[in-house]
């Protein structure tokens, strides 16, 4: 079947929409429609509501920008976790990574993405200020940069370094068993869990 001719211009809207998403191609969109046809209207009902909910009542948590279904995320409001010390990471596929291990017990600290001038990503566009607060403010004995072993996480580090290692607090990074130029969420569990455990000064990597 040609992609450019449909029957119903409903079906091609549909189609249109799941094709916008990041690797969903218009063949891989189509089979997705039409298995949604296939499917009972309820449950079709059901998951397009899920959809319209998650993005009308999600929440950016107010003390680490991760993604909470409350003001305050379930590990932010975790009394048993270390609050000296903020692992930052650029996104909450991340976070859950890390958490994965079960080897790191304090908080996070979402960038929500990485400085990239070829994205026209800037620090600007990053939650970076409020990260400068909680060093200046005291409290935090610990800053760990776990961001992805790239060129722009390594200069999103460079320039997180700059921006805090006037603040009397320990600036980390992982250990380099993670490979140079992984993305953290694709790093095994045990890898990513020793690379937290074993982590650098920063200023000596």
């Amino acid at each position: 079947m040609s992609f450019t001719e449909f029957s119903s211009k409903l079906l091609e809207s549909a189609v249109n929409e799941f094709a916008s998403l990041p690797g969903i191609g218009r063949k891989t969109a189509f089979r997705l429609v039409i298995n949604l046809l296939r499917r009972d209207p309820g449950d079709v009902r059901k998951f397009g509501e899920s959809i319209i909910k998650l993005r009308d009542e999600i929440h950016y948590c107010r003390v680490c920008n991760n993604i909470s279904d409350t003001e305050i995320c379930s590990i932010c409001s975790d009394d048993r976790r270390d609050r000296s010390v903020i692992c930052v990471v650029e996104n909450i596929q991340d976070v859950m990574a890390i958490e994965n291990t079960r080897q790191f017990k304090g908080l996070y600290h979402v960038l929500g993405g990485i400085i990239s001038p070829i994205d026209g990503i800037g620090p600007a566009d990053l939650k970076i200020d409020n990260l400068e607060e909680k060093a200046r403010d005291g409290g935090i004995k610990e800053i760990i940069f776990a961001l992805s072993t790239t060129m722009e996480g390594d200069t999103t580090n460079f320039y997180l370094y700059k921006r805090l290692n006037k603040y009397d607090v320990f600036l980390s990074t992982l250990a380099r068993g993670v490979a140079i130029g992984d993305a953290l969420e694709y790093t095994d569990e045990i890898t990513l869990g020793r690379a937290i455990n074993n982590r650098n000064p920063y200023q000596q990597c």
